[in-house]
């Protein structure tokens, strides 16, 4: 190997490592996220959501927005609307770039972190919960109101 080329790779590689940063230091702990239902194609507005994590509880009214602490794990919706019956929805928790970079970076104790705090994790930024037929109170428009 020639020694131009060993300096290039000397220098290369731990300026890739360090761009690629931790997830903890890139995208945070916290996600927004928002919320909606629907039942049977149709908007429904004014459900009371709590939504889940092994991080914490969050209330949000549909459709609404709102900040959560990202975790490993799944995220479950459960959703109440008076009229219909609850509805329930489980997202998954998706690695994001930065895990992977700290996994390279920091081995298993940088993705320990990531995992841990749930910085290297995201949920889809848009979570649609359905509720089940029959869909009492639709109005013309198909959107059902609050009472």
């Amino acid at each position: 190997m020639s020694s131009r080329l060993l300096i290039a790779l000397c220098f290369v590689c731990p300026v890739v490592l360090l761009s690629s940063g931790c997830a903890s230091i890139t995208s945070g702990k916290n996600q927004p996220l928002s919320v909606q239902s629907t039942c049977a194609g149709e908007q429904i507005i004014g459900a009371d959501c709590t939504l889940t994590n092994n991080k914490g509880q969050w209330f949000v009214q549909t459709p609404g927005s709102l900040v959560i602490q990202k975790s490993y794990g799944d995220l479950a919706v459960e959703c109440r609307k008076e009229g219909l019956a609850p509805t329930t929805g489980t997202f998954s928790s998706r690695s994001n770039g930065g895990v992977w970079g700290n996994l390279i970076a920091g081995g298993l104790i940088g993705y320990a972190v990531d995992a841990s705090s749930g910085a290297g994790f995201d949920y889809p930024t848009q979570l649609t919960v359905l509720f089940q037929p029959p869909c009492p109170g639709a109005d013309a428009g198909g959107t059902v109101a609050s009472p």
